[in-house]
């Protein structure tokens, strides 16, 4: 399923000439280097551009349309036209002479085997330079020597044979053309497109995946006997075609050059992509569910959505959205030289959207004016279970894909979730905006008996006279008289009481309310009269005493007895059973 979507991008993105064609793909190039008519090195031409990265202009390579790249790991194949100083100079600074003569020898055979007998000036002019240049001189000449620190840090070249670049050049285009399609091995079903073809045994890298290898990674791959079958080794296991291999790699390839479009979940990088490859559908999806920037405000979004919903097309940035239009969403993760699939899903674009709207309406919250996202992105929501101060601020990545699917999907939340904001809460005694939204969608869309709908609201509910709720209440007022009568103090209620108030109100809360006659005294009358309002007005919830546990209180939502242990689960098997402001 997966292959397949992405060679039908592949496909798509082919026909609107945004993505090289097969046997061709697009290359980071350092350098151009120059040879005239005779193949004589001329000069290094730098061929990097000055493009945006933040704030600031820096120098990046240029991203050109060549031979596609060889699948290499620890042996020598060169690329054709194209490569780095160690196979097209024969230098490099890696410390082992005889692999880098054995690199530029592959190099120089592979053009050979290729061009030889063409009348084309550019061929003629490659092939005389393999035959005459020495790598033994090469740190010699003067072009080389100005450039050799880029050289040896690991940049691409190209030929240039008098201003024109050879993968140009029609001649040698048709030639390469021809010697990829015809390839060797053996003709096969693939599962992929269902047609005969050559299988590839290696499929070519994914380069550009977040926390992946530089030389890139294997989404199929085989690289133990334990994975073979009937004799069938490597991707015989499971045949590809080198079509399929190519188009799926490619159109791999061009998402994650898009750093636009990356999400970062957890350890994974998360991909949209919409059947015809319409860059407009993964821009809004992007904003919906990650924050990203655009022209339209939320209200503009959450219109357009709201419409897509309904089953009507909208305009965005000049972009018919059709919400019958299939969409898909992966996410992948690096693993050694393999890549990881956290999660695929596969929808239409409109009944995505009705979920994570869905979810936005269970986690809206009234939001403090310095918030800055009026709904809060997955990324943001998810920051919320994870220790700011540590050195690894990333959640947990089984987490953040249990969550993401969850949403996308319309399912429940996952417990983690839940456990983990209940863990930072307790953990920091804070109670911020992030994680009263979670819990507040939590038990919208886990529904509960021991959490009743009525607190959970975008604001405060005054008219609840749920107890537990209203403990929650009467504690954030407490805590706020107590920082009105002793301003700047160092520790309040919450740092000491907290967690033992929401396990056992009615052994607390009696002392809170001496704390709070002794603060009282300290304001004066028009302050004092207001707190003493606020309090009397929520205390009269309470008829004789406090509840005993809030645990209890919770799930009935009327004051008992203390709970037996067949009646209370206890800490550790309900850590949710909280009252707190959160709530609220």
């Amino acid at each position: 399923m997966i292959l397949q979507a992405l060679v039908r991008l592949y496909e798509a993105l082919a026909a609107q000439d945004r993505i090289a064609r097969s046997g061709w793909s697009r290359s980071d190039i350092t350098f151009a280097l120059c040879i005239d008519g005779d193949g004589k090195l001329e000069r290094l031409v730098d061929l990097r551009q000055e493009v945006p990265s933040g704030k600031k202009m820096v120098l990046r390579p240029r991203s050109m349309t060549l031979p596609a790249a060889v699948k290499r790991s620890s042996g020598v194949a060169a690329n054709f036209l194209w490569d780095n100083a160690g196979y097209l100079l024969g230098i490099d600074d890696k410390g082992k002479p005889e692999r880098t003569r054995q690199c530029f020898e592959a190099c120089g055979a592979l053009h050979r085997e290729a061009l030889d007998g063409m009348e084309s000036p550019v061929a003629k002019a490659i092939l005389r330079f393999f035959e005459t240049w020495k790598p033994e001189e090469a740190g010699e000449h003067p072009a080389i020597q100005e450039h050799l620190d880029r050289l040896y840090a690991g940049g691409n070249l190209t030929f240039r044979v008098d201003g024109q670049f050879a993968a140009d050049d029609p001649d040698i285009r048709a030639a390469w053309q021809k010697r990829y399609d015809a390839g060797e091995g053996e003709t096969m079903q693939c599962l992929v497109t269902g047609q005969k073809d050559l299988i590839e045994p290696v499929h070519p890298s994914v380069k550009g995946l977040r926390g992946g290898q530089s030389s890139g990674g294997a989404l199929v791959s085989f690289n133990a006997p334990a994975f073979c079958s009937y004799g069938r080794e490597q991707s015989y296991n499971a045949p590809v075609g080198k079509y399929a291999a190519f188009a799926y790699t490619s159109a791999l390839n061009y998402l994650l050059a898009d750093k636009n479009n990356v999400y970062s979940l957890g350890d994974a990088s998360v991909l949209f992509w919409a059947e015809g490859g319409e860059p407009a559908f993964q821009d809004m999806m992007g904003a919906m569910t990650f924050g990203k920037e655009t022209r339209y405000s939320d209200g503009d979004l959450r219109d357009m959505a709201k419409k897509l919903v309904e089953g009507k097309p909208v305009d965005f940035d000049g972009t018919k959205l059709d919400p019958n239009t299939t969409f898909y969403i992966l996410a992948i993760s690096p693993n050694a030289a393999r890549i990881s699939v956290r999660f695929f899903l596969r929808n239409s674009f409109g009944h995505l959207l009705e979920n994570v709207t869905a979810h936005h309406e269970r986690i809206e919250i009234v939001r403090p004016s310095y918030e800055k996202f009026d709904t809060l992105p997955l990324w943001a929501m998810l920051r919320e279970t994870v220790n700011l101060n540590s050195k690894d601020k990333s959640p947990s990545p089984i987490l953040a894909g249990a969550v993401a699917r969850a949403i996308f999907s319309g399912e429940r939340y996952p417990a983690a979730l839940l456990e983990q904001t209940m863990l930072r809460i307790r953990a920091e005694r804070s109670i911020t905006r992030g994680r009263a939204a979670i819990l507040k969608a939590y038990y919208l869309k886990n529904e509960t008996s021991e959490c009743p709908k009525e607190v959970l609201t975008v604001s405060l509910n005054e008219a609840s006279t749920n107890p537990a709720y209203t403990l929650g209440r009467l504690f954030s007022v407490y805590e706020a008289l107590q920082e009105s009568a002793n301003p700047g103090i160092n520790a309040t209620i919450r740092d000491r009481y907290f967690n033992s108030a929401m396990s056992s109100p009615g052994t607390i809360f009696p002392t809170l309310d001496k704390l709070a006659k002794a603060h009282l005294r300290k304001l004066d009358k028009g302050l004092r009269i207001s707190y003493e309002k606020q309090i009397g007005t929520l205390k009269e919830v309470f008829s004789e005493s406090y509840p005993a546990s809030s645990c209890s209180t919770w799930r009935t939502g009327t004051p008992t007895a203390t709970p037996t242990p067949e009646t209370c689960p206890g800490p550790t098997r309900r850590p949710a059973t909280v009252w707190s402001p959160t709530c609220a």
